[in-house]
């Protein structure tokens, strides 16, 4: 196949623009021309009243000789050879293996990594201290709706993870020269997802479709010879002369084996503390905390598309914002939510949370972000732990403000910049829920990270025309943006200090979001079935 890079048309191009373009480019007839796949396709919106559709295309040809075309476009970096994208398992287990692997948590990364397994024949149990995703639904939306917390089954904890009540972006900036982030919307395409997640730039599902995809995820995995249990937390990692044998579930029941993937998520502090008292080699890293920011989407959508706003090609507009302060510290967007909400995000008692969440449609009235300030880990003399304090002292310091209900502490940003007295919420009506309350939100960070966020504002204001409008609504806190530690691991993917141990997802430190984490689920199961082989 031949690949075509770069291709520019104008965003209401006729639907033979593509044809036309292939035929004028390779100087062949439609006769030779069998398909055009779109392996992928975004947009150029710098110059927001004329946007331009950028393709990347896989040419099926006939009657062509392709190595001919080649060397005539061999300084053209806009032809090339179409590279094998195929996924390939890397291993088939034995029909006498006796071993199975373990994989704690199911979120992304734990799903892609049980999946994987599965697939090559491995059997894994998989252990998730939440409940299935349907009834973890349930207690999430009673939470949102009568403040009700199970800890155990929330908007971390639960099949699908924390992924999944979120905008379900399919996106990220981690390098991938396997096509393995292909391989995992391949597999999301076959449970229910809308087949453009495989070519649009910035692909998303929305919570809704997420629910039902995992559901199907799972009983491919159980269909392959997989074991699910829910509602199993893992209480210890058992281990010996630094190799792990296994490990202790909350009823007692001890499960041997000499792999055991840890796809924990970011929220699971117990299991961390965990970790630590067993002498697993944890370190502290950076990690943010800041406010969600709530604008009217029209308005985003206005700023980033202009007379393109509403094309229903473009959809709902989003934005990425940085601003380095005075003060050393960096704000940034994080997380944007299109025609979304703000969600509670808790999974511990007398404490707040903020999370972003859309549908696929993105049709809500407003548009959210995260607004967070970076913590080093110079901020807390670099002790793992102490990160995670920090995170529970501003998530109950949140509490405390909203007036000790779970209601969320929120502020309009021109107050917020004057520090002026909270009043109450004007154009933009804050989507929060239970509530929120309107209130002073400057004790409710840092002063470190109140400074760099009233610097940051303004400046974001120069960019997206109305972002600090007075109307505009912050809501409090947003502090579970990544892990504060890393477990760290080799080039083996197995723990420094801990044989068989293998960290992985966004918990354990190497994954930021749904994609990532899939991504590192599947490097993850071809290390554990590769050293199984090895052992066995």
């Amino acid at each position: 196949m031949i690949r075509l890079n770069e291709v520019k048309l104008p965003l209401d191009h006729d639907e033979d623009a593509l044809r036309n373009f292939v035929f004028n480019k390779l100087s062949i007839t439609a006769e030779q021309l069998v398909d055009i796949h779109i392996f992928k396709r975004g947009y150029d919106a710098r110059k927001r009243n004329v946007i331009t559709l950028i393709y990347t295309l896989d040419l099926t040809l006939t009657n062509v000789d392709e190595d001919e075309l080649l060397s005539r476009f061999e300084r053209d970096q806009q032809v090339r050879q179409s590279p094998d994208t195929e996924y390939k398992y890397v291993a088939q287990a034995p029909a006498d293996l006796t071993e199975r692997p373990i994989v704690i948590g199911m979120g992304p990364c734990g799903l892609f990594t049980g999946l994987i397994l599965a697939q090559m024949g491995f059997n894994p149990i998989i252990l998730e201290r939440g409940k299935s995703v349907h009834e973890r639904s349930k207690d999430t939306f009673r939470f949102w709706r009568k403040g009700e917390l199970n800890t155990e089954s929330n908007v971390q904890f639960g099949e699908g993870g924390a992924g999944t009540f979120s905008d379900g972006k399919l996106y990220s900036q981690v390098k991938d020269p396997n096509f393995l982030g292909l391989k995992v919307k391949e597999e999301f395409v076959a449970a229910g997802a809308p087949a453009e997640i495989i070519y649009v730039s910035k692909p998303h599902i929305g919570t809704f479709k997420l629910v039902t995809m995992v559901e199907r995820m799972r009983r491919k995995i159980i269909e392959l010879g997989g074991e699910i249990r829910f509602e199993t937390r893992v209480d210890e990692i058992n281990i010996e002369d630094n190799q792990v044998t296994g490990v202790t579930l909350n009823g007692g029941e001890v499960i041997n084996s000499k792999h055991v993937t840890l796809a924990i998520g970011h929220s699971a502090r117990d299991t961390v503390q965990m970790l630590h008292d067993k002498g697993v080699y944890l370190e502290a890293q950076s990690f943010s905390v800041g406010f969600r920011i709530e604008h009217k989407q029209e308005l985003i959508d206005q700023a980033r598309f202009g007379t393109n706003a509403g094309h229903p090609i473009l959809g709902a507009a989003d934005y990425k914002l940085v601003h380095h302060c005075e003060n050393g510290r960096s704000v940034y967007s994080f997380c944007m939510c299109p025609g979304g909400v703000v969600v509670a995000a808790t999974s511990e008692t007398e404490a707040v949370v903020t999370n972003g969440m859309s549908q696929y449609s993105r049709s809500e009235r407003n548009a959210n972000s995260a607004i967070v300030v970076g913590i080093a880990p110079s901020d807390f003399d670099n002790d793992p732990l102490q990160g995670i304090a920090l995170q529970r002292k501003l998530e109950r310091n949140a509490y405390i403000l909203g007036g000790s209900t779970y209601q969320a502490p929120a502020q309009r940003v021109g107050d917020f910049l004057k520090g002026a007295e909270a009043k109450p919420y004007g154009d933009v009506e804050p989507s929060y829920k239970p509530e929120v309350t309107m209130t002073d939100l400057s004790t409710s960070l840092p002063d470190f990270a109140i400074e760099a966020i009233r610097e940051a504002l303004p400046a974001f204001n120069k960019k997206i025309r109305g972002f600090a409008q007075d109307d505009a609504m912050l809501t409090g806190v947003e502090t579970r943006t990544s892990s504060p530690v890393q477990i760290k691991r080799g080039a083996d993917y197995q723990s420094l200090s801990t044989k068989g141990l293998y960290p992985a997802g966004e918990g354990a430190g190497y994954a930021g979001g749904i994609l990532s984490a899939g991504i590192d689920g599947i490097k993850i199961a071809e290390a554990v079935a590769l050293d199984m082989l090895k052992t066995n």
